[in-house]
C-alpha cells in the first residue's frame, strides 16, 4: 500500500515562494498520476495541479503560471514549486496519487499546511 509524506509547508509573506515535496513509499503502479490538491478555511478541496507517468501536467485556473508541478520517478517524489503566493492560497494542501491498474486506487496524504500572510 502506497504511503504519502508531505513536507515544505510553512508561513510565507505574499508574492514569496515555497516548495512542496511529496514522498511515496510502497509499490506505485506504472500507470498513474500524481498531484496536489487544496482545502482553504470554508472552502471545498480542489485540485491545484497533477502530473502523470507520461509527464503531462494539468493546473487549476488559479495557479497558472505561478505554480510548477514536477516529479522524480526515481525517488517517487512529487513537487510543487509555488511562486507569487497570494493570500487566496492560504490552505492545507494534499498530495495524491491515483493508480490506473487492474483496479483503480487512490491514496491521499496528511496535508501540509500553507499560509500566506503579511
Amino acid at each position: 500500500q502506497v504511503q504519502l509524506a508531505e513536507s515544505g509547508g510553512g508561513l510565507v509573506q505574499p508574492g514569496g515562494s515555497l516548495r512542496l515535496s511529496c514522498a511515496a513509499s510502497g509499490y506505485i503502479f506504472s500507470t498513474n498520476a500524481m498531484g496536489w490538491y487544496r482545502q482553504g478555511p470554508g472552502k471545498e478541496r480542489e485540485l491545484v495541479a497533477s502530473i502523470n507517468s507520461l509527464g503531462t501536467t494539468n493546473y487549476a485556473d488559479s495557479v497558472k503560471g505561478r505554480f510548477t508541478i514536477s516529479r522524480d520517478n526515481a525517488k517517487k517524489t512529487v513537487y510543487l514549486q509555488m511562486n507569487s503566493l497570494k493570500l487566496e492560497d492560504t490552505a492545507v494542501y494534499y498530495c495524491n496519487v491515483k493508480e490506473y491498474g487492474a483496479r483503480y486506487l487512490e491514496t491521499w496524504g496528511q496535508g501540509t499546511l500553507v499560509t500566506v500572510s503579511s
